[in-house]
């Protein structure tokens, strides 16, 4: 998919129109919909997953205030229970 410019017949700024090339073959209407529908989504996800990684990794947000931190082994009370919290268990 590329982008062809066109300008609108009141000398507006140009407007950036879609175009799909078919290169081989005859595909029918519905065929080239379902191109078009796919690759749409394709788009629509790739842009939410980005914006999503770019919220998720924002500079500055980590360490103390990382939500990871909430969720953690339980600890275990009694004796040796400090050391327990720190060390995996023995096998």
């Amino acid at each position: 998919m590329t982008g062809q410019s066109t300008a609108d017949a009141g000398g507006a700024a140009p407007a950036t129109a879609p175009r799909i090339q078919v290169v081989h073959g005859n595909p029918t209407a519905e065929e080239l919909a379902a191109v078009v529908t796919v690759l749409a989504a394709v788009t629509v996800a790739a842009t939410q997953s980005r914006s999503d990684n770019d919220q998720r990794h924002t500079p500055g947000v980590g360490g103390w205030t990382a939500r990871e931190r909430g969720v953690r082994t339980p600890l275990h009370s009694g004796p040796g229970g400090w050391r327990a919290s720190a060390f995996p268990p023995a096998r």
